[in-house]
């Protein structure tokens, strides 16, 4: 009796582990189990260069999330297009809000970062931002400052 006991322990102890490492892994891949569609708004960005951004990453106001990236694929002039899906309570985005791609630390996630402008008109479900600011590839910075010492050298 007291061996079934112990082995009931165990098992209980293991389905506890088991389901906070589904928890945690929901949490690492910026998963949400109850995500409601009906909420949100959509606005359209358009960049010359993504980087590494994801469906599901971040979209921040000054460090406060406010959406999350919806959909990334290209337009007709085959140039980067990013829908982003903006949380309804925060509807009140000038039509001159700048989206930029920014990097969570040197190494980090990157996310969409959005800079309210001045203007009084009001973005709507389906607007675009007209102003963007492209991701900064590492690799690129790395190799111009390589190359760029290289022909000081040389000259």
């Amino acid at each position: 009796m007291e061996t079934r006991t112990i082995e009931f322990g165990v098992g209980l102890f293991m389905l506890a582990g088991l389901a906070a490492l589904v928890v945690l892994a929901f949490q690492v891949s910026n998963i949400t189990t109850l995500s409601n569609s009906n909420d949100s708004y959509t606005l359209v960005a358009s960049f010359d260069n993504v980087g590494g951004l994801k469906v599901r990453s971040p979209v921040k106001v000054g460090g406060v999330l406010v959406g999350r990236v919806r959909e990334i694929g290209l337009d007709d002039t085959m140039q980067p297009q990013v829908t982003l899906a903006i949380n309804s309570q925060f509807s009140a985005f000038p039509s001159e809000t700048s989206a930029s791609i920014q990097t969570a630390g040197l190494l980090g996630e990157q996310f969409i970062s959005l800079t309210p402008g001045g203007d009084e008109k009001i973005l709507k479900d389906g607007d675009r931002l007209q102003d963007t600011q492209s991701a900064i590839v590492l690799e690129e910075l790395v190799g111009k400052f390589l190359f760029n010492n290289d022909s000081k050298k040389s000259q």
